[in-house]
C-alpha cells in the first residue's frame, strides 16, 4: 500500500494530493491512508500540509527514492516471526536453532533490501507508463 500511495504521489509530480484521493486510488478507508502517511513523514519520504492546500507529496525526486527505504519505514522491525518460546535447551536442535534461523532471516532480509533498493518510484512510474500507457495526472 505504501508503494502505490507512494507512487501515486510521483506521479502527480509535486501536486499535493489529500488523503481521501490516496484512499480511492488505494480503495481503502482514508483513514488507513492518514496512518500510513505518518510513517512515510516520519521516514523523511513525504510532506504533508493540512489546512488550505491540504495533502501530500514527496520529499525528493522519485529517482531518489528506492523501495528499500518504502520497506523500512513501514514494515515490522523483525520482518521474519521468530518463536515466542525458548526451546529446549538440553536438545542437541533446540539449543542452536535460534541462532541458525537468526543468521538465515538475517541473510534473506539483507538480500531483500539489496533488491529492493534496486527499484525507484521513477522506474515504477516508467513502467506505469509503458503497461498503461497513462499520461493524464488524474
Amino acid at each position: 500500500m505504501a508503494v502505490h500511495v507512494l507512487t501515486v504521489l510521483a506521479y502527480k509530480e509535486g501536486d499535493r494530493v489529500p488523503s481521501s484521493k490516496l484512499a480511492a486510488s488505494v480503495n481503502t478507508n482514508p483513514v488507513i491512508i492518514r496512518r500510513l502517511l505518518l510513517d512515510l513523514q516520519a521516514a523523511r519520504l513525504i510532506e504533508t500540509t493540512k489546512g488550505a492546500g491540504a495533502g501530500s507529496r514527496l520529499n525528493r525526486a522519485p529517482g531518489r527514492i528506492n523501495l528499500a527505504e518504502v520497506y523500512e519505514a513501514v514494515e515490522a522491525r523483525i520482518p521474519f516471526a521468530r518463536p515466542t518460546r525458548k526451546p529446549n535447551e538440553n536438545c542437541p536442535v533446540g539449543q542452536c536453532m535460534q541462532k541458525v534461523l537468526g543468521n538465515i532471516f538475517e541473510s534473506a532480509e539483507t538480500a531483500l533490501k539489496a533488491d529492493l533498493r534496486k527499484t525507484t518510484l521513477a522506474s515504477l512510474m516508467a513502467a506505469i507508463h509503458e503497461i498503461c500507457g497513462c499520461d493524464d495526472k488524474r
